[in-house]
């Protein structure tokens, strides 16, 4: 699986003119199951979002993790993270996995991540989606399992 992680203040994704999620302080996660995925990647993502130390300590120094600040997390599914770019100028898709797997494993890195007691909100999988946030730092972090 892959996610792109960024800090933010707060974000919102919107979905024919209705918010289907909002959070304050902590991640937006958009992330994309990749074909082969399986259960264990998406515990694995989760595990690690969860743990991963971006947000600042007394100090000012990347030590705390969303679930040491008590971030919130907005889940958005974004399959164009399986972009490859490696031939021409329009991106292929075929590395993502397929809507149904796609949608199953999205579901599942979200239940996963909320059991790791970060409080949630998502996107709806394979909607056309406006996401806006406020990006803190700016932090932005690439992860692949």
């Amino acid at each position: 699986m892959r996610a792109l992680l960024q800090r933010v203040s707060r974000a919102s994704v919107t979905v024919n003119g209705k918010i289907a999620g909002q959070i304050g302080p902590g991640l937006l996660v958009l992330v994309c199951a990749m074909q082969g995925d399986s259960d264990i990647e998406a515990e694995k993502l989760a595990d690690k979002v969860s743990k991963l130390r971006i947000f600042s300590d007394a100090e000012g120094k990347m030590n705390r993790s969303v679930t040491d600040i008590s971030g919130e997390a907005l889940v958005v599914s974004q399959f164009t993270l399986s972009a490859d770019t490696g031939r021409g100028n329009r991106p292929g898709f075929s590395g993502a996995a397929s809507h149904e797997e796609g949608k199953r494993l999205y579901s599942l890195f979200s239940e996963k991540l909320a059991a790791c007691g970060i409080p949630i909100e998502t996107g709806i999988f394979g909607a056309n989606m406006k996401v806006e946030l406020v990006n803190d730092g700016p932090v932005t972090i690439w992860i692949e399992t």
